[in-house]
């Protein structure tokens, strides 16, 4: 098919890359690539080692092909029926296995809501940016279109969490708000959780002032300094004891014909929602 084709290409010059900037800051770390999941109605990508290794649905939905992009961003100028005949595709994709969805409006901050036993159904929530939960059958949701969306596990309890963590996020913690709720809840120490930090804006795309560079002890400039997120957060997983880490080598940015960016669109493009759960057995 035409779209494997075109995916299989940016894939090769994504690990590249992302390899390349991730080096700058941090010990090389595993590159994961998300693959294509042949569904017409809902396009998206998959962390394939995840269903096999862990019996996990880890993803992120892309941008699709035709003259109508697959948003799902529901805090957008876009005419809130387009927006929602795409989630009701969403949520026929993966009820059969996830019979309740969570999803909340970002605020960039790091609150991480633990979810347990709830019902069948469509949780929208406000001001979180992080769910965690032990409950199969629940799907937890992020919006993402630059951020990173940051996938948590602990295979042998059970216990998974999803973070949206963009720079405000990463500076005030999210990750650590998200490790320490899977350590308390998923009675977990650090090495027992794996760390998988999805698409999102790569270090030679996202350039940011000297505000921003200095809360993550980078020097003050005059000038722009580019910054890698998901090396940054890799660094700071592995200061609070996690061991395995992989790094997704897709970017929003310089693959945005299969992806999101806000950055890249001056502002004016849609969402992608990354997803994590454990289906029903």
């Amino acid at each position: 098919m035409n779209g494997s084709k075109r995916w299989g290409l940016r894939l090769k010059g994504a690990m590249m890359n992302g390899s390349a900037v991730g080096a700058q800051h941090a010990a090389p770390l595993r590159s994961s690539a998300e693959v294509p999941i042949g569904d017409a109605a809902v396009p998206r990508v998959e962390l394939a080692d995840w269903a096999v290794r862990y019996g996990l649905v880890a993803g992120v939905t892309t941008r699709g092909v035709g003259p109508a992009p697959f948003s799902l961003g529901l805090w957008s100028d876009e005419p809130v029926g387009h927006v929602f005949s795409r989630w009701r595709a969403f949520r026929a994709a993966f009820a059969p296995r996830f019979p309740t969805l969570v999803l909340s409006h970002q605020v960039h901050g790091n609150v991480v809501q633990w979810h347990e036993t709830l019902p069948e159904g469509w949780l929208v929530l406000d001001g979180f940016d992080g769910h965690a939960t032990t409950d199969r059958g629940t799907l937890l949701t992020v919006t993402v279109a630059d951020c990173i969306p940051v996938y948590l596990a602990v295979p042998q309890k059970g216990a998974i969490a999803l973070l949206h963590a963009g720079w405000r996020g990463a500076a005030a913690g999210v990750l650590g708000r998200g490790v320490e709720l899977l350590k308390w809840r998923g009675f977990a120490k650090g090495s027992d959780i794996v760390m998988h930090c999805g698409v999102g804006i790569c270090g030679a795309c996202y350039e940011v002032g000297s505000e921003v560079a200095t809360c993550f002890g980078l020097p003050a400039s005059a000038t722009p300094v580019p910054l890698d997120l998901r090396a940054i957060l890799a660094r700071q997983a592995r200061e609070l004891g996690i061991e395995e880490v992989s790094i997704s080598p897709w970017c929003s940015a310089h693959d945005r014909d299969g992806f999101f960016s806000h950055r890249a669109s001056g502002g004016r493009d849609g969402r992608m929602v990354a997803y994590l759960g454990r289906p029903k057995a």
